[in-house]
C-alpha cells in the first residue's frame, strides 16, 4: 500500500487535462465529477487503453480538493489497512490479485463501504471474467462498469504530440514515424520511452532525433540485443 502524496511534481503526474479520451470519454467524464463517496467504479481494458492514467488522475483531482488517498497493488504486503483519513482507495490490476491480495481486498472493500469511503478499481479483464473470489469479483462489479478502449493511431500520435509539445520537445515526424512503426501503440509504453528519450537528449545535450533514439536505444540494450 501506499498513500498518495500531498504533492507531485505537475510535470510528471498524470491528470484528467493530460488524458486523450478518444473512446474512452464516457469514463473520463464519470470520474471528473465523481462526487465522494458514490458507488464503486471499476475500469477494464487491455494496457495502454489508460486504466491507471485515469486512476491517478482521480487521485490528483480529490488531492486537490483536500482529499486523502490509498493505493493498492498486487504484491503489497497484507493485510491492507484502511487509513482513517483517506476518501478514495484505489485497486490496481486486479486481474493479478493472489489469494492473500484478494482476502485483504475484499475485507478492505467492505471497511471501505462502511467508512464511507469511495472505491475505484481497475484491471485488465471485465469483472465476470476476474480470476478471483465470487465476494469480491461481485464488489467489484456492481457499480459503474466501464471498457476502456486503446486509442487508435492518430490519437496515439496527437497524445505523442501533446505529451512532446509540454516537455518542450519537437518530435519530428521521422522521430513520430519511427516510434509508430518500431514499437508497440501501447500508449503507457511509448509514454515511458518518450521519457526515456527526454532524459537522454537532456543528458547528452542533443536534440530529440532518430538517430538519437538509436543510440539512447543501443545503449539500453549493451551488453545484451541491438536496438529495435
Amino acid at each position: 500500500m501506499k498513500q498518495i502524496p500531498l504533492a507531485i511534481g505537475p510535470e510528471t503526474e498524470p491528470t484528467f487535462d493530460t488524458f486523450v479520451a478518444g473512446p474512452n470519454a464516457p469514463a473520463m467524464e464519470h470520474l471528473r465529477t465523481l462526487v465522494l463517496p458514490s458507488a464503486p467504479v471499476y475500469l477494464w481494458g487491455p494496457p495502454g487503453s489508460g486504466k491507471t492514467h485515469l486512476l491517478h488522475a482521480l487521485a490528483h483531482h480529490a488531492r486537490t480538493s483536500g482529499a486523502r488517498a490509498g493505493w493498492f497493488t498486487p504484491g503489497e504486503p497484507t493485510p491492507w489497512t484502511l487509513l482513517p483519513d483517506w476518501s478514495l482507495v484505489v485497486l490496481d490490476e486486479c486481474d493479478r490479485l493472489d489469494a492473500l491480495a484478494q482476502q485483504a481486498a475484499f475485507a478492505l472493500f467492505v471497511e471501505a463501504a462502511s467508512q464511507g469511503v469511495q472505491v475505484v478499481a481497475a484491471g485488465r479483464l471485465p469483472p465476470v471474467d476476474l480470476p478471483l473470489r465470487d465476494d469480491l469479483r461481485t464488489r467489484l462489479g456492481w457499480g459503474h462498469v466501464f471498457a476502456m478502449q486503446c486509442l487508435s493511431e492518430s490519437e496515439t500520435r496527437a497524445a505523442l504530440r501533446r505529451e512532446a509539445d509540454r516537455r518542450g520537445i519537437f518530435l519530428s515526424d521521422d522521430v513520430m514515424g519511427y516510434l509508430m512503426t518500431r514499437f508497440s501503440r501501447d500508449l503507457k509504453h511509448l509514454m515511458q520511452l518518450l521519457d526515456r528519450l527526454d532524459d537522454f537528449a537532456l543528458a547528452t545535450s542533443r536534440q530529440v532525433s532518430v538517430p538519437l533514439l538509436k543510440r539512447m536505444l543501443a545503449e539500453e540494450a549493451a551488453p545484451g540485443e541491438g536496438a529495435a
